[in-house]
Formats: C-alpha cells, structure tokens, sequence
C-alpha cells in the first residue's frame, strides 16, 4: 500500500503570480519618482542659493546704480538749486565760515543790501580786484593773456580771480587753491553770471567776502576797523579795504601798513580811469 503524500501541495495559481508580479513592478516605479524627486531636491538648494546671490548682486548693482545717479543729479543740479535761492535770499553762512568756525574763530556776519554800502567800496573792489566786472561774463580773456605773458617773460604770476570767481567760490566751495577746486570753480562760474546780475554778484561778494580773522563783508569790517556803518564809508576808507582783500588776516584797514596806503592813490586813479565800466555798480 502505497503511502500518501504528505508535502504541502503547491497552491500558486498562474494568476497569483502575475499579481505578486505587477505589484512588484509597481513598487520600483512608484520609488522611481521618489529618488529622482530626491535627486532634484538635492539639486534645488543649489538653484535657490545661486538664484539668491543673484538677487543679492542685482541689488547691490541697483543700490549703486541709484547712488551714482542721485550723485550726478546733486554735484549737476545742486549749486545751480543753491544759486537760483542765493539770488533772492542772503546766503546764511558760507563754508569758509563754516571752517573758521570749527577752527574755534567767532564769526562777525552783518548783511546789507547794496543800497546800504557806500558805492564807493563797490567801486574801490572793482577797481583793485576786477577791472573789467562790468563786461566780461565771468571771466576776464584779456587779464589772462596779459598774465600768461608776464609768465614767459619770467614774472611771478599774479593771481586773476575776477570778483564772479570769487563769489563762487565764497558761496559754493572750499577756500584751499587745489585743482579739482579752480575746475569747479571754471565750470559754475558761467552758471552764476547766467542766473544772476552783475549787482547780485557785487552784493553777494562784498557780504560775504573776508574782510580781517572772522570778519565777513561790508557791514562788519566798517563797524571792526573804523568804528562806522558801511553805508557811511569814505573814498580811503573803502579803498583802504579793498587793498587789503587779497590778504585779509595779514593787512589790517584800520591800522594800514605802508603798503595799504600805497594803494590807496593807485585805486583812487583806477576809479578815475574807469569811469563807464564801473557803471553795473552805480
């Protein structure tokens, strides 16, 4: 007799094992995406740190961009701003008022309007310092020449800062002879004779002007040197100031050297010999 079989009989049908099968394929597939997603992802901070420094540079480059321009904008249109409110309201300090000042210096500032400054100070400055003021547009061709040939000759050079020069630099700029100072000096002074007139440019100059160690214009330097109003200047007094302009902490008007007085008949006689170019300033 024959004895039974007693090992498991195989129960897996053909379609169990097409079953267990797909499961598995699907089960590769659906972790297919999971590691390539996890590739990317590895990947993406990459992307999100390169795409962020290129926002950071795109901002620093706007950041300068804009402060470029803003620059340009006020070294362009700021003095000709500071000029157009200049030409109506008295300039409330000056940087070389502002210097002396940090240099502990007091400073004695008193504006007056033209009509209140003996013309004969306006005369005796043209006279001393600019001869042609009344005609040139800020710059006087002729003065230069004549320089430039003492030059070669050998002569020492005098200096030819016409008296819009002077205002410019005394309303705009610092007082140091330096390159990059006369260049801006040349480049605004057009701009100043073209927004103001030449009585605005007197009266500017003689308030402003350093007239002796913190004494500023007209008004303050005949009340410290003569004791008067600057409305109630003589012909020597007014020239004895205007010699004394090219040194003004150095000559002392109320207390002249030889030399001031030595100018006082030579600017008398200028006076005398410009007669109608001193016009602009009557």
């Amino acid at each position: 007799m024959t004895a039974p079989d007693m090992t498991t009989p195989d129960m897996t049908t053909p379609d169990m094992t097409t079953k267990a099968k797909r499961k598995t394929n699907t089960l590769r597939a659906e972790s297919r995406p999971s590691q390539l997603s996890g590739g990317a992802g590895r990947r993406k901070p990459k992307a999100k740190r390169r795409s962020g420094r290129d926002r950071k540079k795109r901002r620093v480059s706007a950041g300068w961009h804009r402060l470029v321009k803003w620059t340009l904008l006020v070294v362009l249109a700021g003095p000709a701003l500071v000029m157009l409110v200049y030409s109506v309201l008295p300039p409330p300090v000056t940087p070389l008022m502002l210097i002396r000042a940090l240099e502990g210096e007091e400073i004695d500032y008193r504006w007056r309007p033209l009509e209140e400054i003996s013309p004969h100070l306006a005369h005796a400055v043209i006279a001393s310092e600019d001869n042609r003021f009344c005609e040139h547009w800020g710059f006087d061709f002729e003065e230069f020449l004549v320089i430039f040939e003492d030059w070669r000759e050998g002569e020492r050079p005098r200096g030819a800062s016409t008296i819009t020069m002077q205002t410019t630099k005394n309303i705009l700029l610092w007082p140091k002879r330096q390159v990059v100072r006369k260049l801006l000096e040349a480049w605004l002074t057009p701009q100043l004779e073209l927004l103001w007139s030449k009585r605005r440019i007197l009266e500017v100059y003689l308030n402003v002007a350093e007239m002796g160690p913190g004494i500023y214009g007209a008004e303050a330097a005949a009340q410290r040197h003569f004791g008067k109003p600057a409305a109630a200047l003589t012909l020597r007094e007014a020239a004895l100031l205007a010699a004394a302009l090219p040194s003004p902490r150095r000559a002392s008007p109320g207390q002249p050297t030889a030399y001031l007085n030595g100018r006082v008949p030579i600017i008398r006689q200028r006076i005398d010999q410009l007669g109608p170019m001193l016009a602009c300033a009557s």
